[in-house]
């Protein structure tokens, strides 16, 4: 289970039945280092839940340890264990740390900034009651700074929807994405899903085949059109084994590309239905390959999901993205060391507030990453932005 799982089931229950989840569930188990407890209650109350259920008393009352956290033990992190200890010698305790003195502890960091987000805002997917089918992805699609706002329904007022193979259970979900491209929208499907429906309904949209080869590709390119030829990652990489997606040239179009050995399997495909674009997904077998992938790959694959979404990042897997409706969001790192990255916000000349610090941050003006399909891609104000391991930063535009 991944942590971005802590803020997604709570924007999951909400969409299912808007004020009647009470909140959040979060226990001490399968914890192998402290700032994961601390991680699945920050990113529940960034989700927004009126209230979090800590289970069970027993085990608050439990001794906590640190764990597994030498890596980053001596950083200035968000939940620093060092000074969570100087706080207990103070009150004079005689009981050791526990977990309800680390609950106490994180939510007291959170508390700081959670109050001045507004209501959680994410590309719309769309999960239908009892699917399955790439089960938990969503989760590790928010692990690489692609923020989710999941649905039971189909969102059909977006004007970029992602599908996962679970989708796969809506009889009409063929009928739904042309419907969807017709109106000009565009739709994201994953590889898993494509597989699901091909031969049913998705060839009438697509020339795209899933013929079952497999590669493992360790070089990634990016290119539109002919002639189109960008450097994403080509060297030392670890081996990711993916799907090939058969595509007809200058039919569709492969936005980024893996190869191995000259070989070469497309990781984002485009192709035009009607007066939208469908996107095609590529996902490695092993989920957690999506962590192998450099970063210029996942800022590329963001560039486009992400076009005109308020908020995006330039940051290597495991950093997450929060983004609310009040122009503020939240950065998260479940890194080991400290992470630079770049957000950029839509528009010119916005400045940043840190919510916890009220340090105010200058940005530089931006030239997204864009290809010319798109040649109206929103200017965008670029701000850097260092993030300390296994913590969270927020900030708001001025």
């Amino acid at each position: 289970l991944q942590q971005y799982e802590s803020y997604e089931i709570i924007r999951y229950f909400d969409n299912i039945a808007p004020g009647r989840n009470g909140g959040g569930w979060v226990d001490t188990y399968g914890i192998r280092y402290i700032d994961r407890y601390a991680e699945q209650l920050w990113d529940t109350m960034l989700a927004k839940a009126p209230q979090i259920m800590l289970f069970n008393w027993n085990d608050l009352v439990e001794p906590a340890k640190p764990g597994a956290r030498e890596a980053w033990q001596n950083e200035p992190t968000s939940f620093e264990w060092q000074q969570l200890e100087a706080r207990h010698r103070q009150s004079g305790s005689n009981v050791p740390i526990n977990f309800a003195s680390v609950a106490g502890y994180s939510l007291d960091t959170v508390d700081a900034v959670v109050g001045k987000l507004g209501n959680p805002i994410g590309i719309a997917s769309y999960k239908p009651y009892q699917s399955t089918g790439e089960d938990f992805l969503h989760n590790y699609l928010g692990m690489i700074g692609v923020p989710i706002d999941l649905h039971p329904t189909f969102p059909t007022d977006a004007k970029l929807v992602l599908l996962t193979e679970s989708a796969k259970f809506d009889p009409q979900i063929v009928t739904k994405i042309k419907a969807q491209l017709m109106a000009g929208k565009d739709v994201v499907i994953t590889s898993g899903l494509l597989k699901a429906l091909q031969d049913k309904g998705i060839n009438d949209i697509c020339e795209l085949r899933y013929p079952g080869r497999k590669l493992s590709i360790n070089d990634y390119w990016g290119a539109f059109g002919a002639g189109g030829f960008t450097d994403l990652g080509a060297g030392k990489n670890m081996p990711v084994l993916v799907p090939e997606i058969d595509f007809l040239t200058n039919d569709a179009w492969p936005l980024v590309s893996g190869t191995a050995n000259g070989n070469g399997a497309p990781l984002l495909l485009m192709d035009r239905y009607g007066k939208g674009i469908l996107f095609v997904l590529t996902i490695p077998d092993n989920f957690n390959d999506l962590y192998s992938l450099p970063q210029p790959v996942l800022t590329t694959i963001r560039g486009y999901l992400l076009r005109d979404f308020p908020v995006q990042i330039d940051a290597p897997s495991q950093v997450s993205l929060f983004a609310y409706d009040n122009h503020s969001f939240v950065v998260e790192s479940y890194r080991d060391s400290e992470t630079t990255i770049t957000a950029s916000v839509l528009g010119n000349g916005t400045k940043l507030r840190n919510l916890a610090t009220g340090e105010i941050i200058n940005g530089e003006s931006s030239t997204h990453r864009r290809a010319f399909f798109m040649p109206n891609a929103p200017q965008r104000t670029s701000f850097t932005i260092k993030v300390e391991p296994h913590s969270f930063v927020a900030f708001a535009e001025e």
